[in-house]
């Protein structure tokens, strides 16, 4: 809804009779009001019709001196709200000069547009260039849960009895007591479509999702419980490899996690690097107050991870579906590895040039 400048405002109080002391004092309440608003009247109605024809279309139909004079006038309009503050105009012209600077900054660094646009936008620059910037925190995830791997790996290698106390509810009958046969047979058992894959999809999903928002969510604490999430993970992978690797199955597990683990593994990475992005900034917050670093990281932070969950619902399909489908290990190779591919070119590839 448009605001109009008060009545009162518009058209100034005179004494029809100089002897009324009424309306004497009426001119002499509206007088400041009167003359701060003349000298400055041109201003906002300016600006009132540059925002009317936003609303009504869109900031394409200003010219190009009309888009460079709005944020002067809305500075302006803000400048002049915070004189008639600080001298207790009247409430009317308060309220006016509240709702154009309410306007205009809304037109100024709203988000606008279509929400298709807007998704696309995401996908093509918004996402790509965060994960761009959080390319020292993803290499140091990388690098604890290449760590937590190498770990595992070793202390199952060296001593079995650790292969449960690292695997713990995920080994699911896959322990070193288990026959190679059995362990072979969780690899190539296969599957068809039907055979409540579509409740295991959903399951990996909400579990992977629910994890890695809360490795993200904890990263506040100087990012310690991002870093032990990824150790953790690592840990686990890196005994199921030792397992499979001392029944000679090490390339036939490594085929069957890559299908769909160059894409979970892929984003746990990047929700860990955000999750550290944000203790970084409550550890080290510069010139910024700790609260102002953490607003400023948690953008984009949270653009990242919104990226991670749409990679982690593929993840979820790839694993729920195509692992149980696909049990040729040339294939499964072929797809983890493609995946992996397609993610970096997506990631980092070359910026280019942006208007």
């Amino acid at each position: 809804m448009a605001l109009r400048l008060p009545r009162i405002l518009r058209r100034p109080v005179i004494a029809a009779h100089i002897g009324n002391e009424t309306a004497r004092t009426d001119w002499e309440d509206a007088l400041p009001s009167a003359r701060f608003r003349i000298e400055r009247e041109s201003d906002w109605r300016r600006l009132e019709a540059l925002l009317d024809r936003i609303e009504k279309g869109s900031a394409a139909a200003l010219d190009e001196e009309e888009l460079l004079a709005l944020p002067t006038l809305y500075r302006a309009t803000v400048s002049a709200l915070s004189v008639a503050r600080e001298t207790s105009l009247d409430r009317a012209l308060l309220d006016y000069l509240e709702g154009l600077s309410t306007r205009a900054y809304l037109s100024l660094y709203g988000v606008r547009g279509r929400l298709g646009p807007r998704v696309l936008d995401f996908f093509r620059h918004d996402w790509p260039l965060a994960v761009r910037d959080l390319w020292r925190e993803t290499v140091a995830a990388a690098l604890l849960l290449a760590a937590g791997t190498i770990a595992g790996y070793v202390l199952v290698r060296v001593d079995s009895a650790w292969f449960l106390s690292l695997a713990g509810g995920m080994a699911e009958g896959r322990t070193p007591e288990a026959s190679t046969q059995t362990l072979r047979e969780v690899l190539y058992h296969g599957a068809k479509p039907g055979d409540a894959l579509e409740l295991l999809a959903g399951f990996l999903f909400t579990h992977n999702a629910q994890l890695a928002l809360v490795c993200f969510a904890l990263g506040f604490l100087l990012a310690v419980p991002s870093s032990i999430f990824l150790i953790t993970n690592g840990l686990t992978l890196g005994a199921f490899l030792a397992l499979y690797a001392s029944r000679g199955l090490a390339g036939e597990l490594t085929g069957w996690l890559a299908i769909h683990g160059t894409t979970e593994l892929f984003a746990i990475i990047l929700a860990g690097s955000a999750g550290m992005r944000i203790g970084w900034a409550v550890a080290f917050p510069g010139q910024l107050s700790r609260l102002d670093g953490m607003a400023v990281a948690g953008r984009q932070a949270g653009t990242v991870m919104v990226g991670v969950v749409v990679m982690l619902f593929l993840a979820a399909l790839l694993e729920g579906f195509a692992r149980q489908i696909v049990t040729s290990e040339v294939l499964r190779y072929a797809v983890g590895g493609s995946m992996l591919v397609l993610w970096c070119a997506y990631f980092y590839r070359p910026a280019g040039r942006r208007a």
